[in-house]
């Protein structure tokens, strides 16, 4: 399939200040949409100015929910070329998650060259300060004119670029997390693998409750009994309790990050086991209380890792590690940053050069 390009006649003014970037406010000049339908499968494959979408009141994505998306990165390196970190890790996420909510499976390999297309139009929005990168969001929503429930006949597949600030502008530093006792996030059979919008519009009641009280995320348990750690709001988890590094094992429930996944690879290239088990709340609370709880991270593409440094459960608090970054937690970050910046190499195969 071709890709039509439509160039835009009059480019927006680049920000000329990049440590105001922030998340997801600022957009690119260009996106790229492409059109699913059972009759055709996808066609109509375009790049083209970013714009508003027009779609029918009764269109399916509106009124249940069929969504999907995923969150990637376009990083600058020091002599000046471009870099994406593992993104065929992304599109065949993207696809697990389209099965799972009953939308069409994309080619990822076509796929990543609209991206890197759509990237090369626009190659001057991605930012040089350290720190910063493009966000890319590739997503995709049934688009049915049917009030009906049932599997999408119709689908729009789209890409758009944020530039985006430093996620640490002061430095790496450790938040609070409150484990939440209440909501649940996701059960296993249910989207919780899945990254679609469904999981993170549920969320939002315990992340403002967790906020009001001084809480930077909310950590959550399993939706079924309530009793074993599963993922951070946005992010999955990470502990070093007694020397060891421990991470929910993912069931069904888990989102399968692509940067806990990296942090897996990277820590047993080293020699260093990483346990993928269970874990109780009683355990973590143990564990917290008696000082063996070492280090505790959030993993994921915005933050890359995001130290925790207290945590929080059933009206109680518990400092990790002096509430200062940890050992490993720090290591993690130089290495997984160094490479996606280039500015260490990539003995993995992780790194995806546009020039």
């Amino acid at each position: 399939m071709e890709i039509k390009i439509t160039r835009k006649l009059n480019p927006a003014a680049k920000p000329q200040d990049e440590s105001k970037l922030g998340f997801g406010t600022i957009f690119t000049d260009h996106m790229f949409l492409m059109l699913w339908d059972k009759a055709q499968g996808w066609h109509d494959a375009e790049i083209l100015p970013l714009g508003n979408l027009s779609i029918h009141p009764s269109s399916s994505v509106l009124h249940y929910g069929a969504e999907i998306f995923e969150g990637l990165k376009a990083y600058r390196r020091a002599d000046g070329g471009i870099q994406l970190f593992r993104p065929w890790e992304n599109f065949a996420r993207f696809n697990r998650s389209a099965r799972r909510m009953g939308l069409p499976e994309v080619d990822p390999e076509f796929c990543l060259e609209a991206l890197k297309k759509l990237i090369a139009l626009d190659a001057d929005w991605v930012p040089h300060n350290p720190g910063t990168s493009l966000y890319i969001r590739p997503f995709m929503f049934g688009d049915d004119e049917n009030l009906a429930v049932h599997g999408s006949g119709k689908a729009r597949f789209i890409i758009i670029l944020s530039p985006v600030g430093s996620y640490y502008p002061e430095g790496l530093a450790p938040v609070k997390i409150m484990i939440e006792d209440e909501d649940v996030r996701a059960v296993r059979g249910g989207t919780g693998e899945a990254k679609c919008g469904g999981n993170y519009g549920a969320s939002v009641r315990a992340g403002n409750r967790a906020e009001e009280r001084g809480f930077s995320q909310v950590l959550w348990l399993d939706g079924v009994e309530q009793k074993y750690i599963e993922e951070v709001g946005a992010m999955n988890i990470m502990f070093k309790i007694n020397g060891r590094i421990v991470t929910p094992a993912l069931n069904g429930s888990i989102l399968p990050g692509i940067t806990r996944k990296s942090i897996l690879e990277l820590l047993r290239s080293k020699g260093i086991e990483a346990e993928e088990r269970r874990i109780s709340v009683d355990e973590l609370m143990e564990a917290a209380r008696t000082g063996a709880l070492e280090e505790a991270w959030g993993c994921g593409t915005a933050a890359v890792v995001s130290p925790v440094g207290v945590l929080a459960y059933q009206g109680e608090e518990y400092t990790i590690g002096g509430g200062k970054i940890g050992t490993v937690t720090q290591q993690l970050y130089n290495e997984l940053t160094g490479i996606q910046w280039g500015e260490l190499p990539d003995p993995f195969g992780w790194v995806c050069k546009l020039n």
